[in-house]
């Protein structure tokens, strides 16, 4: 596979050094096809490589070697050496796949495909479709259970949020939330599920246990319009203190304090900011601005935007290599 920067050679040479590159970032961008590689510790643009048509969701292996691009155009997921960016395989999927998550053991995969209405389930080993658990229309969203024995699907079209059992791939409940979700997330605990629903302008609180709604997070920004207010892409820190939601078109990532769920503030980022990736020790959060052709990255402990680096066009999604 052709790399597009002529980085490349100092890529292998900053490769081969090993550690300092544990927590590499990884962003695919929409619109020219291909992943930018950011170092994690200087911020620096490594190299830019192509991954398919129209990649959007990207996710990793827990051993960091291997990481899946939902190549959406191409209807299939791409699988990369991380340190290398050539492809190894593909694996199947249904039409245009968007989002998808890892069982944390690191298999199964769990695709959305949206123009099918069903989620893939893939082996990553043998590379094998194991089922294909119809869901609701334009399915989206995907989180799994920290104890890997739930996976949720979010239906744009539908409203819900589906809960899948990982061993028998069937649904066994259906929460309605608002307009549009996008994306589910759960505690590290377990203990709760946040549903953002994009056009509804809310993110939903789940019970897991019950699969009850306990709560909606609002948001009102001063100067801004609701409707530019989108909650898209959210991560929570591992000690469930704080929950970061993007909010698209409002420029902005709401800070919320996770024991109360709680709106405490609003970072200015890049413009449609999309999907959230913390470092590894998360001291860092990065987002992907999407008309704004950027990376912000937040300083999680201070809630403070620190950089700001260009990256490819329209980026979409963003994983970073486990330490």
């Amino acid at each position: 596979m052709r790399h597009l920067l002529s980085a490349t050679t100092g890529l292998a040479l900053m490769l081969a050094a090993g550690p300092a590159l544990a927590n590499r970032v990884f962003v695919t961008n929409e619109r020219s096809n291909d992943v930018t590689v950011l170092d994690g510790e200087t911020f620096e643009v490594i190299g830019t490589y192509p991954v398919g048509n129209r990649p959007r969701g990207i996710t990793i292996s827990p051993d960091g070697t291997e990481l899946y691009v939902c190549a959406s155009d191409d209807n299939l997921v791409r699988v990369f050496n991380s340190e290398t960016m050539e492809e190894m395989h593909t694996l199947p999927s249904g039409p245009d796949p968007e989002l998808f998550v890892l069982h944390p053991s690191g298999n199964p995969l769990f695709i959305a495909n949206e123009d099918d209405n069903i989620v893939t389930v893939v082996d990553t080993k043998t590379h094998q479709m194991l089922a294909e658990v119809p869901v609701g229309v334009e399915p989206e969203g995907m989180g799994v259970s920290p104890d890997g024995k739930v996976v949720i699907n979010t239906s744009e079209t539908t409203n819900m949020a589906h809960f899948i059992d990982t061993e028998t791939f069937q649904i066994t409940a259906n929460v309605l939330v608002d307009s549009r979700p996008r994306f589910a997330q759960y505690t590290a605990d377990g203990t709760k599920l946040y549903v953002t629903s994009e056009i509804g302008g809310t993110v939903s609180v789940i019970d897991p246990a019950t699969q009850t709604i306990t709560k909606k997070i609002s948001f009102d920004i001063p100067g801004v319009l609701p409707e530019a207010i989108q909650p898209v892409g959210a991560r929570v820190t591992s000690d469930g203190s704080k929950l970061f939601v993007a909010l698209g078109p409002a420029n902005r990532v709401a800070v919320i304090d996770a024991t109360t769920d709680e709106v405490t503030d609003y970072l200015l980022v890049g413009q449609r900011v999309w999907q959230l990736a913390f470092s590894p020790d998360e001291k860092y959060l990065y987002t992907t601005n999407g008309n704004s052709n950027d990376v912000s990255i937040i300083d999680v402990a201070a809630n403070e935007v620190v950089r700001s680096v260009p990256v490819g066009q329209q980026p979409w999604g963003v994983v970073v290599a486990p330490d």
